[in-house]
């Protein structure tokens, strides 16, 4: 039996634990700050799922944790920025390393301090960074020569009620984090910075008109992969018209972005969560296949569905079926990889075939 530490019982850390106990294969310790979060993860009634209280900011008390717990991964389901401490935990105790981040600078630590190391240490796992990069990996594959990959993911409620058009379906600091920070991506053959908010467009999608903008992040490591092999290359997120302009409003004409604390209870206290919602993704690539110019598609909604007899969001089954894939692929696996991995490493088949990726089919 593998046993994983994981940290964060929230939306989507309680779904993993769930996922992860109905294998009946993994014991997994849930530490959380919140006493709340951890009698929440008690009532669930999962089997082989304990929890406890642990503030992984705390960096004496996660190692003390680690030392005194047998452990073979470490999951994240925490905000980005506590994953610094986490990371280095656990190349300290040399157990497997996962996580849910969409923060570039987090990715960059992870890939320096993860060289040489004896265990896997894969950032960015879920649905954007994540599931994206391995359907775009298996789509750019089909191409002889790369021209431009186009990569586009929304979590949208259903029936949106306000302004925004919006709910908030997952942490609000990553939200706010992917809308304020610099964007990576290709412009003629070479990696660039863009401005996040910018590169408006429209997409219609079964009848359906949805906007999309540049945001940071979910391109994960794609554009370092793909350094040199393809002239354009970029994500965004996919919204109901006119978020961005209200967005843009908030941030920038306001200057929010510059006080995000303030920008993060405006929104908790005015935009309303929900678990009912659909996740889009589409991803486009274009290219030369046999010398003509050819063009594929992966388009695909996902709903809430029932996992362990509850009813869980579109944005938490999309994340945390990813995550649990691709930690059920490197745990599973004889020979682990070692050493930082990206999600692009990871075969779609493999990802669609395994026991958690299925709910992607």
């Amino acid at each position: 039996m593998k046993r994983i530490l994981m940290l964060g019982a929230g939306k989507v850390g309680s779904l993993i634990a769930c996922l992860f106990s109905e294998t009946r294969e993994y014991q997994v310790y849930v530490g959380d700050a919140d006493k709340e979060a951890v009698r929440r993860i008690e009532e669930l009634g999962c089997v082989n799922v304990t929890a406890s209280v642990l503030d992984a900011r705390d960096r004496a008390a996660l190692e003390q944790f680690l030392d005194s717990h047998i452990v073979d991964a470490v999951v994240s389901c925490l905000p980005y920025y506590c994953n610094f401490t986490v990371a280095e935990a656990a190349l300290k105790f040399g157990v497997h390393y996962f996580d849910l981040t969409e923060d570039v600078n987090v990715a960059r630590h992870i890939s320096g301090i993860s060289p040489g190391a004896a265990t896997a240490f894969v950032p960015q796992c879920g649905l954007a960074p994540g599931f994206i990069s391995i359907i775009a990996n298996e789509l750019m594959n089909h191409f002889q020569e790369l021209d431009t990959v186009k990569l586009r993911v929304g979590a949208l409620p259903i029936n949106p009620s306000n302004a925004l058009k919006y709910s908030l379906t997952w942490s609000t600091d990553g939200l706010i984090n992917e809308y304020g920070n610099l964007c990576n991506g290709v412009e003629n053959g070479e990696s660039t910075v863009l401005l996040p908010l910018e590169g408006y467009e429209t997409l219609s999608v079964d009848g359906l008109l949805y906007e999309a903008f540049n945001t940071s992040g979910g391109i994960g490591t794609l554009a370092e992969t793909y350094h040199g092999k393809v002239q354009t290359m970029n994500y965004k997120t996919l919204r109901y018209p006119g978020h961005c302009e209200k967005i843009h409003f908030l941030m920038r004409d306001l200057k929010l972005n510059y006080d995000r604390e303030t920008l993060k209870r405006i929104l908790e206290n005015a935009v309303p969560k929900t678990i009912q919602d659909v996740v889009l993704i589409y991803v486009s690539v274009m290219g030369k296949q046999n010398g003509e110019l050819f063009e594929e598609n992966y388009v695909k909604k996902f709903y809430p569905r029932n996992i362990s007899g509850r009813l869980w969001s579109a944005n938490q089954v999309t994340t945390a079926c990813g995550l649990c894939a691709v930690a059920d692929l490197v745990l599973q696996s004889p020979l682990p990889p070692k050493g930082f991995v990206t999600q692009e490493s990871f075969r779609y088949q493999d990802f669609l075939e395994n026991r958690f990726g299925r709910y992607y089919q």
